[in-house]
């Protein structure tokens, strides 16, 4: 048996987990709608709570990571903490914090991927820059298709290195939210 994931290095963890895209799947919105579903089902007040899918497998048509993006924006006087107890007992791993975010996976073991997987990103309301990108991108074809061939172009080049490869993608992804922003100001 080999190393937990716990007890992986950043290298190891991108050796296991490497970015590779597929063409858009029409299955990636029923995926996400059963596990916002099921967050539903275990989260208090849901009806405080906004729930979206973001990322490429939220933008028609694209070739994608095959991986869930979801954006959970919670009220302000909810704690993130207890939010965060939450997630990690029912099965989600919490990856990253910082003062008012943080960055949940599901679907990584041991042996790599399973057969679905998400990330889930944990916000206060309004903390959601992403929702105007996923919206700009479906709103504009020709531009959705600039990211893809971008992406495709950094897939095999950063295939074993996240870090790089989004990076990689920040200007574009600034743009564009930046004219969503303004298009669609206060859609959110």
């Amino acid at each position: 048996m080999g190393k937990a994931l716990n007890e992986m290095t950043l290298e190891e963890l991108w050796d296991l987990f490497p970015i590779f895209l597929i063409q858009h799947q029409e299955h990636w919105k029923e995926w996400y709608l059963e596990e916002e579903s099921r967050i539903h089902n275990f989260l208090p007040l849901t009806d405080k709570i906004r729930i979206h899918h973001i990322g490429s497998t939220a933008i028609n048509k694209i070739w994608a990571k095959p991986i869930i993006d979801i954006l959970v924006e919670i009220p302000t006087n909810y704690s993130m903490k207890s939010i965060k107890e939450i997630f990690v007992e029912n099965g989600y791993i919490c990856m990253s914090e910082e003062k008012n975010r943080m960055d949940f996976n599901k679907g990584y073991t041991d042996e790599g991927f399973a057969e679905k997987v998400f990330h889930l990103h944990l916000r206060y309301l309004g903390d959601n820059n992403e929702l105007y990108f996923r919206d700009y991108m479906n709103d504009h074809s020709d531009l959705a298709k600039q990211y893809e061939v971008m992406k495709l172009s950094l897939w095999k080049k950063f295939e074993h290195d996240r870090d790089s490869y989004t990076n990689a993608k920040g200007q574009f992804i600034s743009e564009c939210t930046e004219k969503a922003i303004k298009k669609y100001l206060n859609r959110y």
